[in-house]
């Protein structure tokens, strides 16, 4: 056996035996995910943890808060069982060739088939055909919650393999409050972070601002980005209130291009923007949303050139936008019941082109798309113990028509602490502008890919609250995938391809002692076609200890069977181990240094881009 092979099992083994060493220690709050703990991303209101059939996992603020990643992607790549994500360097994943950031979950990722949501709203690029992972920062979350599985019944395309969803912060407490944070280390890499909130009355306001540059681990690997948010809320009586938000990201990411092939002169620069207003309701049995957004990017990009190539002769330009409006309300008919009716209508598109270096234009493509939904959702409990949930979503798309959607499932609860969970549901993705029009393998008479996924879990809390343990498994066979294929000599992207993944997702928390905290996670992957960027076997497990004044957090990370590239015989193999040393000089003072990859393991995620070696970063955190 694989020397490798056995290490989940010692991970897990060694907490076992840390549980059963310390099972009469005292809990702390919020240290550990509740069966009963809130979440909305499953339901669109409030539900707790125990009564939704479908696996999801929550990332709250006190994780986001003590990483030094200022991308919520790359905490959620370490955090969630069966979520993986690529990355290329220091800090950034950038955009166009040579970026990373693509997200799988359970295998099914890449070209948007994972959706990104803020508050409930979609952002991705129309003209690319995915998300911008860089545009998701830490210090606007106030907690990150991830449907593993479909969620194509709430949120249409896109929502295939999963949902990661960012809950924004708010301001908590009456007056001025704020944060700060400064970072230096390894490649000149710089990190800044200010924000702040306002509570008065019936307003509250939150705003952050980060900047991040590094100059890479590579030579021409630079990267830089400015991301602004703001978020309004007004309370106009005890049943209705009223926000919007706008969010700015402003980068410019360096290609250095493959070891083997590199690129000279690759650079790409992005303006993203970011409105969206809603308001929402709470009487008695009925709550509910009306929403409306719109997101849009400006790109210019120069492709570069090889050392056996000459510069290009243009520069590639996009618009892209994304626009929609959104109601839903939910209904508690009788007790126990939850009945959650909404409608939702979305237009997205853009226009790319070469800008010439004489001027001319060469256009490429402009286009949108069209899609109107309504979607019915109905919870009822039963007996206090067994809770039942199914769906139905009817989409509208311009160019293909009709996507059914169904979903269901039912939880039953043991008691306080097990919960029981099945689910079956269907997941979809429409063909991107990308796709459809763009390029060489362009195919104006794509279909949508689909997915029907069926998972079993078990939630387990015990020791008084304070150890968690989560396991499911999955079975998701999908078809329609889109591939680009030779036909009659050229390409084409074509609707062929099946695929069948199966897999199991474990977890756990546990306050072991009043200053000390484990939390884990492992997730197996078996598919039967080679798929990139999702790992066969990833482990994580974490720990935060605090004596007096320092505060130590080591983790350990490991990842097996990833696959590079689709026609690759070998997998990349590899282990990290990371730490994070803090002293609290004050309440409101916090020096803290950050050691990544501390055996200087050498490893790749994404093909032809080496990970960097050991990075240390340094810095303080002040609140106000």
């Amino acid at each position: 056996m694989n020397r490798f092979a056995t290490l989940p099992l010692l991970v897990f083994g060694l907490a076992s035996c840390a549980l059963a060493a310390y099972a009469d220690s005292k809990p702390r709050l919020n240290d550990t995910l509740p069966l009963k703990e809130v979440v909305i991303s499953a339901t669109k209101t409030e539900v707790t943890r125990n009564q939704i059939p479908f696996n999801i996992s929550v990332v709250n603020s006190k994780t986001l808060e003590e990483s030094v990643e200022t991308g919520v992607l790359s905490i959620l790549s370490e955090q969630v069982p069966g979520l993986f994500v690529t990355e290329k360097g220091v800090t950034g994943f950038g955009i166009s060739s040579g970026s990373a950031g693509t997200v799988n979950i359970h295998g099914i990722g890449g070209g948007n088939r994972v959706l990104l949501l803020f508050d409930g709203q979609p952002m991705w690029a129309a003209i690319f055909g995915h998300h911008i992972p860089d545009a998701y920062v830490a210090s606007d979350a106030e907690r990150v919650e991830v449907i593993r599985g479909p969620g194509s019944l709430l949120y249409g395309t896109n929502a295939m393999g999963g949902v990661i969803n960012v809950i924004t912060r708010k301001a908590g407490e009456d007056g001025f409050h704020g944060r700060g944070r400064l970072l230096y280390g390894s490649y000149n890499t710089q990190k800044y972070l200010g924000s702040a909130g306002f509570k008065k009355d019936k307003l509250n306001v939150y705003a952050s601002l980060n900047h991040d540059r590094t100059d890479g681990q590579r030579e021409n690997s630079d990267f830089y980005i400015t991301n602004g948010y703001i978020r309004l809320a007004y309370e106009l009586n005890p049943h209705w209130n009223v926000s919007g938000d706008a969010i700015v990201a402003d980068f410019k990411t360096v290609n250095p291009g493959a070891l083997q092939t590199p690129m000279f002169d690759n650079w790409a620069k992005a303006l993203r923007t970011t409105y969206s207003v809603s308001a929402n309701n709470r009487y008695g049995s009925t709550s509910g949303s009306i929403q409306a957004y719109y997101n849009n990017g400006r790109h210019e990009i120069n492709d570069g050139y090889r050392s056996d190539t000459q510069p290009r002769t243009y520069l590639f330009r996009s618009d892209d936008y994304n626009l929609g409006f959104a109601l839903f309300e939910s209904f508690s008919l009788t007790e126990g019941n939850l009945l959650t009716v909404g409608a939702d209508a979305k237009q997205w598109g853009g226009h790319a082109w070469n800008a010439n270096n004489d001027g001319s234009v060469a256009e490429i493509i402009d286009k949108k798309v069209n899609e109107f939904a309504g979607y019915a959702v109905a919870q009822q409990t039963l007996f206090d113990r067994l809770t039942l949930n199914a769906g139905i979503r009817l989409e509208n798309n311009e160019g293909y028509g009709n996507e059914w959607v169904p979903q269901g499932g039912l939880a039953y609860q043991f008691n306080e602490q097990a919960t029981l969970k099945a689910s079956a549901a269907k997941g979809f993705r429409s063909p991107n502008l990308r796709e459809l029009y763009m390029y060489a393998p362009a195919n104006p008479d794509l279909k949508p890919e689909r997915l029907t996924n069926y998972d079993i879990s078990y939630l387990q809390t015990v020791a008084g609250g304070k150890f968690h343990f989560e396991a499911s498994v999955f079975f998701a066979k999908g078809d329609n995938a889109i591939t680009t294929s030779m036909i009659d000599g050229k390409p084409l992207n074509v609707n062929t391809d099946q695929f069948i993944n199966k897999g199991v997702d474990l977890s756990f928390s546990y306050r072991i002692l009043p200053d000390l905290r484990l939390n884990g996670n492992y997730s197996f992957l078996d598919s039967d076609v080679k798929i990139t960027s999702s790992p066969k076997h990833k482990a994580f497990v974490g720990a935060n200890w605090t004596s007096g004044k320092f505060t130590v957090a080591p983790d350990f990370q490991y990842i097996s069977g990833l696959y590079l590239a689709n026609n690759a015989e070998t997998t990349e193999n590899y282990a990290l181990l990371n730490c994070k040393i803090a002293y609290k000089v004050t309440p409101k003072i916090n020096l803290f240094v950050n050691g990544d990859n501390l055996t200087d393991a050498s490893y790749e995620t994404y093909l032809g881009f080496p990970m960097p070696g050991i990075v240390v970063l340094g810095g303080i955190d002040l609140k106000f």
